[in-house]
C-alpha cells in the first residue's frame, strides 16, 4: 500500500497510510491539425498522434529548439515522439527539411511537421510479481525491488519491470528519450524510443533490441541495483504530462543511502556537472574544472545525514534530487568522499568500508563485520519518496515506502556495531 510522507527526523521509519483510490475520466486530447478530418479525430479524443500534421508560423520571439517548439503546439505529445518525426525527415522549416532536433527556429519561420508512426520493437508480458503502491486508470506507482532492470535492453531482454507491468495492464506506445543520461528519475529528450507490446507466449528469433531500448509507459527509471518507487504512465497523455514534470524538475524525489563514512558538513548541496567516463563507458564522473574532455550536464543534489552509524564509520544519508542524471547520487556521493556501501563502481568497496569501520568497532566484531560487507550485493540506495501532480486531475500525490530487507539488515547490524 502507498503511504503519505510525514515530517520526521528518521525519515526511513514512516507509518503507512493507504492512498484513496481515485477514478478519472481522460479529457479529450487537444491536437494540432490541418484539415477537418484531424479536427474530427481530435474531438473524439484519439490517443495516437500518428499522422497529425502541424503547419504554423513561429510567432514567439528569440531562438527556440525545433523539437521543443513543435511539442508546445501539439498538446500532450512527448518530445521524443516529435524528435522521431524530425529525424525521419518529416519536418521542414521554410520549405527545407530539417533533421536536427535542436535546430533553432526564429520568429517568422514556417514549420511543417507530420508526426511519424513509431516503428515497433517488441516487449513481452511475463508473469512477474509486482509490488503496487498505487494504481488508477492513468498511472501506476510500483516499488521496484533491487536487482531488477526497469526496461528491456541488450543483455536484459526479459525479467524486467516493463515485462512485469505488461502482464498486469496495457501500456501506451510512446516515445521516450535514451542516450544513457536517463536514470534515477530524469525525463530527458535526446533520442526517441520505438515501442511495441507482444502479449504472445513466443518471441521471434528475429527479435532484436537496439540501442533505443524498449520502455512502454516508462517516464523515468532507476538503476538495476536501486530499489524503490517508480511511476508508470498508462496512457500517452499521462506519459507526456509526467514527462514534463520530470523535465521541469517539479517531481519530489527523496532517496536514502548507507554511506562509507560521514560527510562533512553533515548537510549540504552538491552542484557538480556529470559526464561519462571516457575510459569506462559504464561509469559517470564528476566533471570539475578542465579534467573532463567530453560532454557534461548540470547536476545538483542536496544531502542530509539522518543517522551516524558505527561510531562514524558509516551513515544514513538522505538525498533530494534537483536534477536526475545517470548515477547522480552515486557520483555525487563519491565526489563528497562518502561512496555508497556496496557501490564498487564508485569506490564503495568492501576494503574501503573495512578501513573506516574496523578501527571504530570492537575487535570481537571484526569477523561479523567482514561477513556483513561480503553479503552486500548492490549499492545501498533506495528511492523512498516520490511525489507528482496527477496528470489528469492536477492533484498532488506523494508516496513513500521503507527500504527492502537487504538494506534493513545492513542498517540494523551497523546500528548494533554503534553500541
Amino acid at each position: 500500500m502507498a503511504q503519505a510522507l510525514n515530517s520526521c527526523s528518521t525519515l526511513y521509519h514512516l507509518p503507512r497510510r493507504p492512498a484513496i483510490p481515485i477514478r478519472f475520466r481522460v479529457p479529450a486530447l487537444v491536437k494540432a491539425f490541418s484539415g477537418e478530418s484531424r479536427a474530427d479525430e481530435a474531438s473524439l479524443g484519439r490517443t495516437s498522434y500518428e499522422g497529425v500534421r502541424l503547419e504554423e508560423r513561429v510567432e514567439e520571439l528569440g531562438k527556440l529548439r525545433l523539437d521543443a517548439w513543435i511539442s508546445s503546439k501539439i498538446v500532450g505529445i512527448s518530445r521524443a515522439r516529435v524528435q522521431s518525426s524530425i529525424r525521419a525527415g518529416l519536418v521542414s522549416v521554410n520549405g527545407r527539411i530539417v533533421d536536427k532536433v535542436s535546430y533553432a527556429v526564429r520568429t517568422g519561420d514556417e514549420v511543417n511537421c507530420l508526426i511519424a508512426k513509431l516503428q515497433p520493437l517488441k516487449a513481452r508480458a511475463e508473469e512477474i510479481p509486482l509490488d503496487i503502491e498505487y494504481e488508477d486508470e492513468h498511472v501506476l506507482v510500483v516499488n521496484k525491488p533491487p536487482h531488477m532492470v526497469v526496461h528491456p535492453a541488450p543483455g536484459n531482454a526479459r525479467g524486467t519491470l516493463v515485462n512485469a507491468v505488461l502482464n498486469h495492464c496495457t501500456l501506451p506506445n510512446v516515445g521516450l528519450a535514451d542516450t544513457g543520461w536517463l536514470s534515477e528519475a530524469e525525463y530527458d529528450s535526446e533520442d526517441d524510443l520505438k515501442i511495441d507490446v507482444d502479449l504472445t507466449d513466443q518471441v521471434s528469433n528475429e527479435e532484436t533490441y537496439s540501442s533505443s531500448s524498449i520502455r512502454p509507459g516508462i517516464v523515468h527509471r532507476l538503476d538495476k541495483g536501486t530499489s524503490g518507487l517508480l511511476v508508470v504512465a498508462k496512457d500517452e497523455h499521462s506519459h507526456a504530462h509526467l514527462g514534463e514534470q520530470f523535465e521541469s524538475h517539479t517531481i519530489t524525489r527523496v532517496y536514502i543511502s548507507l554511506t562509507s563514512g560521514v560527510p562533512n558538513p553533515t548537510s549540504g548541496r552538491v552542484e557538480v556537472p556529470i559526464g561519462r567516463d571516457i575510459n569506462n563507458r559504464t561509469r559517470m564522473v564528476a566533471a570539475t574544472g578542465r579534467n573532463h574532455s567530453g560532454p557534461v550536464r548540470h547536476a545538483a543534489s542536496s544531502y542530509k545525514v539522518l543517522e551516524v552509524l558505527a561510531n562514524g564509520g558509516a551513515a544514513v544519508v538522505e538525498w533530494r534530487l534537483e536534477t536526475g542524471r545517470t548515477h547522480q547520487i552515486r557520483v555525487h556521493a563519491k565526489y563528497t568522499g562518502i561512496p555508497l556501501l556496496g557501490d564498487d563502481l564508485y569506490g564503495g568497496t568492501k576494503d574501503m568500508a573495512l578501513s573506516l569501520l574496523r578501527p571504530r568497532i570492537p575487535s570481537s566484531s571484526h569477523v561479523e563485520l567482514a561477513n556483513l560487507l561480503s553479503c552486500i550485493e548492490r549499492p545501498c540506495l533506495h528511492a523512498m519518496v516520490l511525489g507528482f501532480k496527477h496528470p489528469c486531475t492536477g492533484k498532488y500525490m506523494q508516496f513513500s515506502c521503507p527500504p527492502p530487507s537487504d538494506f534493513s539488515v545492513v542498517l540494523n547490524q551497523l546500528r548494533r556495531f554503534s553500541k
